[in-house]
């Protein structure tokens, strides 16, 4: 890896400017929709989407000034996804029907994170996490961790997640051959979630911070090679968050590839195999599969190249709105 120079600074900004106008421009398709409180929804085109959105945005407004059109887009998409869930009441409702579910706090943490809050929704998480069934739900180790990372934004607190690391696959140490595309999914979440996101780069332990400084390199080389641009783009992101705390230089190559890899207007496909039109593929940008080809690796686009260009000590972006409830109070 080289240091970055002015040019291929500018470059990592526009490809966070596109993807993020790309992805405001697709705002209908992480729209809840009729059966977003159906017990047999499609929580993956659905609320998936839409926490993954607020996610984003949320590191997205964190890391950019007040006055940078890049945080006002952010500012508009988490905007756009607290009024999808009626200002919290929808998610409220859902905690109501599905108590075990998972997936309703961790929207709501990923909302959470950028100021937007309901307590009535906390109160009834909390009454849940404090039973033995909630508590004894088995889940992978990376999900686990994800779920006390959304637990933490919601004020319940459990000491669960020292114990969690060492079980997945990145906080075992594993043998760098054994890397594989799971193995790849799961360590950047284990970063996400051991850093709030890029919000606090220092939650990742040294000794992760090393192992990755010598082996995402030559991973990401791989996953690019093959065309993986959805896991590449999460490898950058990890590769941002130890530059941050380390000093390495960003993988400048990297980028230099994803950004070549990149539609007319600015989307990611998910690997080279999911043609856009432009390619010769069959798919329409109307599609609905074409949205779920290319919104989240679109979003990690965005995602990385933000924290690649964020000052190292940044502090907090102006602006930051709080929710209290759906009633827009300032906090």
């Amino acid at each position: 890896m080289t240091a970055p120079d002015e040019g291929a600074t500018g470059d990592v900004r526009r490809i966070a400017e596109d993807a993020l106008a790309w992805v405001d421009t697709r705002r209908a398709g992480f729209a809840l929709g009729e059966d977003a409180l159906a017990v047999d929804g499609e929580v993956d085109s659905s609320w998936k989407p839409l926490g993954e959105l607020a996610h984003v945005c949320a590191t997205v407004s964190r890391h950019t000034a007040s006055g940078d059109p890049l945080h006002a887009r952010a500012r508009a998409l988490l905007d756009f996804a607290w009024r999808e869930t009626d200002g919290g009441a929808l998610l409220l409702r859902l905690q109501r029907l599905e108590p075990f579910a998972t997936y309703p706090l961790e929207v709501y943490a990923a909302l959470a994170s950028a100021g937007f809050r309901h307590p009535a929704f906390e109160e009834a998480a909390a009454v849940v996490a404090r039973t033995r069934g909630w508590r004894l739900t088995e889940q992978e180790p990376t999900r686990r961790l994800g779920v006390l990372h959304a637990e933490e934004r919601c004020g319940i607190h459990r000491p669960a997640g020292q114990r969690a690391l060492p079980r997945t696959w990145l906080g075992g140490l594993p043998e760098p051959w054994t890397f594989e595309r799971d193995a790849g999914y799961a360590l950047t979440h284990v970063v996400f979630h051991l850093t709030d996101w890029g919000r606090d780069p220092g939650g990742l332990p040294a000794h992760l911070a090393a192992y990755l400084t010598d082996w995402l390199p030559p991973w990401l080389d791989t996953c690019l090679e093959a065309g993986m641009w959805d896991l590449s783009g999460e490898l950058l992101a990890v590769a941002a968050i130890v530059a941050r705390t380390t000093g390495e230089p960003v993988p400048r190559d990297a980028w230099r590839r994803l950004r070549a890899a990149r539609g007319p207007s600015g989307e990611v496909a998910v690997a080279d195999r999911d043609h856009t039109p432009a390619d010769g593929g069959d798919e329409v940008p109307d599609d609905g599969r074409y949205f779920l080809r290319h919104y989240h690796s679109t979003l990690m686009a965005a995602f990385a190249a933000v924290l690649t260009g964020a000052r190292p000590d940044g502090p907090p972006a102006a602006g930051a709105r709080h929710r209290d409830g759906g009633q827009g109070a300032q906090a």
